[in-house]
């Protein structure tokens, strides 16, 4: 009889055996753990990347704009010296991706839009060809006319960034895009291949 009653009692034992048992619950947290923590580690590390390149465009669009403003004219080799040291700006991230153009824009008085002067680069925009500013651009007199003879040396950059690991979210990459305006320091206008400063 003891040993029936033995017999049945090992089953019981065992079942509370096995839900005392907590050796294995920490493997069975990291297994649902590790892929968030995995997930969460790669997201920030392409983040700070993508703010990173996105932050280098900014300052090569600034450069473009600024080292072109400081001449009264250009020739093509100074602007391909302008285009490799902005392009510089992007290390250490790849420059493969990066398009970048140099436009002079001319803001009519009468209109107050701003026309294509000549334009240089990656996508060089038509001659004569209208680009919106910001009105704030635009200087005005005291008697809130526009003050004549305004040119602004227009830099565009894109960059077209491709996730190393995120790459599954956006196969394709992201636009990563800016631009600056800066007024020529040394003349009116600054330029190139003309002996004068031009109004189309």
């Amino acid at each position: 009889m003891e040993l029936m009653s033995r017999f049945l009692m090992q089953p019981s034992r065992t079942a509370s055996n096995f839900l005392k048992d907590c050796s294995g619950i920490g493997a069975i947290e990291f297994a649902f753990i590790a892929p968030l923590m995995l997930v969460m580690f790669f997201g920030t590390v392409e983040f700070a990347q993508g703010v990173g390149t996105n932050r280098k465009v900014t300052i090569m669009a600034r450069t473009l704009s600024d080292l072109t403003s400081q001449n009264t004219s250009v020739t093509q080799a100074q602007l391909d010296n302008f285009f490799a040291a902005a392009t510089a700006v992007m290390t250490p991230y790849s420059a493969a991706p990066v398009r970048s153009t140099i436009s002079e824009l001319y803001i009519d008085p009468n209109t107050q839009t701003a026309h294509v002067q000549w334009s240089v680069g990656s996508a060089p925009r038509g001659q004569g060809s209208t680009v919106v500013i910001p009105p704030q651009l635009i200087a005005r007199d005291a008697q809130n006319n526009v003050v004549a003879n305004q040119y602004l040396i227009y830099s565009e950059v894109t960059y077209q960034y491709v996730p190393t690991i995120g790459y599954v979210m956006a196969p394709s990459g992201v636009n990563l895009r800016d631009v600056a305006y800066t007024r020529p320091r040394q003349s009116t206008c600054v330029m190139y291949n003309t002996q004068a400063c031009t109004t189309l």
